[in-house]
């Protein structure tokens, strides 16, 4: 049963008329066709919205089934919308685009009914009213009777128990307005149905009862029904609308309006699209910077070298710190301000001891893929030509008048830099020279006495080389690579090269033919000649000759025996020049004379670019609890390098991307507009979406969606046309500068930009459609 009982309240009906119900009293059997007649907009208003619950009304109590409304909060109107109440308007109050059967199935998807049974019932009760053959219509597809008659098939959808007919045949022709009362009547006979009118006509034809209303009073009911009370026995089944129906709405509603969609989706994706190209480019320079740099990893190593030395930033910061207050202040006409640069360096030797080079050596040759030795032992070396044996060199340097070169040290410094080429750790992979370097002629060493000579790019090399390993290069402009394959040179002992004077020093002697014929000496041959290869940047090697390490450790090893060694390990001058020398020096010294065989220098060649850290790793566990001064200390020139070059392109990549973000806040300013104006529009929809039991946070999803659908089709649209604008992009930049696809969309930048567009759009969106959820439901439906 449903009783309206007691209401003594002022009742606003509209925003000016003002009517008072005193002492109404009125029960409703469950299967009752009722006719409530009233002047045109009176009675029939307030009746209608008393039992809908749509509109506030002040201290009313509706008693339904024993349970008092004034105890109902929004949700219990909702369900109890949903569950009791079928609505069927005067003008029919369809979704126009959604299809009739999509209509129809609205109030059962609010109510949770699953898909499968929701389509069944929609298309059975479609069919009960007459329009199975018009189910794949939409609204503006019918006539103003099948559209009454959706409406009414929408309204027994649920099977609620009451039908209540707002003047079911007003806007309808005489002969429609039978069919559709005829309906009605018909379907009185399984539920209670409450038409409210002002026709009497229809009242007298169709009602089994009819209850007149005047002035908020009523005047007269042909057929009381009094009821006993009754326990609460009313069960409310809450609604509830998932985001997915909602983007099912929303979509079907961008649908309809797909140039607006489209000019608002490209206009919120303009500032997508400037950040989207700005990190295209980012992402291209940098992966073009770290191509270079993994390229030139081979040149730039991790440096062990004996003497390191260590900025001290805090002292750098203060000295700089201190230099910008002096600069406030006027210096001195006639003082000159001395600075020590050495107070910002701390020199650390590190020492090379026999466990921790093998402790090197161990390193995993999966990340480090070589390592070369910097050693500074003098080759003395000899060769036999047409004119006879003379001594020669792997200088670059020029000769003088005399046949000395320029340069005192250049031939005992020659292994000093890049001349002795890595030794591969992992047998199983390329050797370093095969890998980075091209065959001309002969074959890559397979000996430790087997040298190659490295030329440039462009095949060319410095003469003085040939000149110093004697070549005869007068009048030539130009060598045969037959002409060098396999020439032969002989390293001499230190006992055969030097002799010791009347005076007690060591000097070179000029017997070239007794050195040659030595047994002592060491016969090594260019075996090949080879070119640092295209695609493998600036190679390591110098032009010249280069040789193994292993070679190196042969000379040593032949050298530390030497007299010239053994007494100059003994004396404190030099034994050559008889000059006093420092510690130092004097260990410099026996390096070159071969009385040292530790390296002067190591470097080690990760071997991929990103297993560099697990390189640096391996190095840091050596000096884990190690003091400063037996800690070993290496220089990284590539972190170097990318940490400079990473942060310049950091920073001008933030700097361009904050210009872009700011057409995004101008775009959720144009989404909060555009979605305003779509709840302006779709003000009657969501009058319909509340009388069908949709609760106000679902009324609130319905335009998140929408904005949602915007925000991820500008996005994608943003992140589309930033990729298409690459290809140009791209083609200029190779034509200007050589740099081949250097924009190079990354696949996860598209996806948060598309997410950073889909979250404010959305954002902007939101006070909109909360202002959706608060509209008032009878007045939005009374909207057009």
């Amino acid at each position: 049963m449903l009783e309206l009982q007691h209401i003594k309240k002022t009742y606003h009906v509209g925003d000016t008329e003002t009517k008072a119900l005193d002492d109404v009293s009125v029960a409703f059997r469950e299967k009752e066709f009722v006719a409530v007649l009233g002047p045109s907009g009176s009675g029939k208003t307030t009746f209608l919205n008393i039992i809908g619950g749509l509109d506030r009304y002040d201290s009313g109590d509706l008693l339904i089934k024993g349970k008092h409304t004034s105890d109902f909060k929004d949700s219990d109107w909702d369900a109890y919308r949903n569950n009791s109440i079928g609505f069927v308007f005067q003008s029919y109050n369809l979704i126009g685009h959604l299809s009739i059967v999509a209509n129809v199935e609205l109030g059962m998807t609010l109510s949770g009914v699953p898909k499968e049974e929701k389509h069944r019932r929609a298309l059975e009760v479609l069919e009960q009213v007459g329009l199975k053959d018009h189910l794949h219509k939409r609204p503006n597809q019918l006539s103003g009777g099948q559209m009454q008659r959706v409406a009414i098939a929408r309204a027994l959808a649920n099977d609620p128990e009451i039908l209540l007919c707002d003047e079911p045949t007003g806007a309808l022709d005489t002969s429609t307005s039978v069919q559709i009362m005829d309906l009605i009547q018909k379907l009185s006979a399984e539920r209670l149905v409450i038409m409210v009118t002002h026709n009497p006509q229809l009242a007298e034809d169709y009602a089994d009862r009819i209850i007149r209303f005047q002035d908020g009073h009523i005047i007269s009911d042909t057929h009381p029904h009094q009821e006993r009370p009754k326990p609460d026995g009313f069960h409310l089944k809450k609604t509830k609308m998932r985001f997915l129906t909602a983007l099912n709405l929303s979509f079907n509603n961008i649908r309809t309006k797909k140039g607006r969609t489209f000019l608002t989706a490209f206009a919120s994706s303009i500032g997508i699209i400037g950040i989207a190209v700005i990190l295209s480019l980012s992402s291209g320079f940098r992966t073009t910077i770290d191509d270079f740099q993994t390229d030139a990893m081979a040149q730039f190593p991790i440096v062990i070298s004996r003497q390191s030395a260590e900025v001290d930033m805090a002292a750098m910061m203060e000295q700089h710190t201190q230099m910008l207050e002096d600069q406030d202040e006027e210096a001195p006409p006639e003082e000159i301000i001395l600075t020590d640069p050495d107070s910002t360096i701390k020199m650390h030797t590190n020492r090379f001891t026999g466990e921790y080079l093998q402790y090197l050596k161990n390193i995993d040759p999966k990340i480090c893929s070589s390592i070369g030795y910097t050693r500074i032992v003098s080759m003395n070396m000899v060769r036999k030509t047409d004119s006879g044996i003379i001594p020669v060199s792997f200088s670059s340097e020029s000769k003088d008048e005399d046949g000395q070169e320029s340069s005192a040290m250049s031939g005992t410094m020659s292994a000093i830099g890049l001349s002795s080429f890595p030794e591969q750790l992992d047998q199983e992979e390329t050797s370093y020279l095969e890998k980075n370097y091209d065959l001309l002629a002969g074959q890559y060493p397979a000996a430790a006495t087997d040298l190659v000579l490295v030329l440039d790019s462009d095949n060319t090399l410095n003469k003085n080389i040939l000149e110093n390993l004697g070549f005869d290069t007068e009048g030539k402009e130009s060598f045969d690579f037959n002409d060098l394959i396999g020439a032969e040179f002989k390293i001499v002992s230190n006992n055969d090269f030097y002799s010791e004077t009347p005076y007690g020093n060591y000097l070179p002697t000029q017997d070239y033919e007794a050195m040659y014929n030595s047994d002592s000496g060491i016969t090594v041959r260019i075996a090949g000649i080879v070119r640092v290869k295209e695609n493998a940047g600036i190679g390591i090697l110098n032009t010249g000759i280069a040789y193994s390490d292993a070679l190196s450790e042969q000379v040593a090893a032949m050298q530390q025996e030497s007299d010239i060694v053994k007494a100059q390990q003994e004396s404190s001058k030099n034994v050559m020049t008889m000059e006093e020398i420092s510690e130092a020096d004097k260990d410099s010294l026996l390096a070159v004379l071969g009385g040292d065989t530790t390296p002067y220098a190591i470097m080690l060649y990760p071997a991929t670019f990103e297993q560099k850290d697990q390189v640096i790793q391996y190095l840091d566990d050596w000096n884990e609890g190690k003091s400063t001064d037996d800690a070993v200390v290496y220089t990284d020139m590539v972190e170097t390098i990318s940490s400079m070059t990473g942060d310049i392109m950091d920073g001008i990549t933030v700097v361009l991307v904050a210009f872009a973000a700011i057409s995004l806040v101008v775009s959720m300013i144009m989404i909060c507009i555009i979605i305003y104006t779509s709840v302006l529009e779709r003000t009657k929809e969501i009058g319909i979406l509340r009388s069908l039991g949709a609760r106000k946070k679902d009324i609130t999803h319905v335009f998140d969606a929408e904005t949602f659908i915007l925000g991820l089709c500008s996005g994608l649209l943003g992140v589309a046309i930033a990729w298409l604008l690459t290809f140009p992009i791209n083609s200029i930049i190779a034509s200007m500068a050589s740099l081949e696809n250097v924009a190079h969309l990354q696949p996860l930048h598209a996806l948060i930009l598309v997410a950073i567009s889909t979250i404010l759009t959305m954002l902007g969106g939101h006070i909109p459609a909360r202002m959706a959820s608060r509209k008032d439901a009878v007045e939005a439906l009374r909207s057009e």
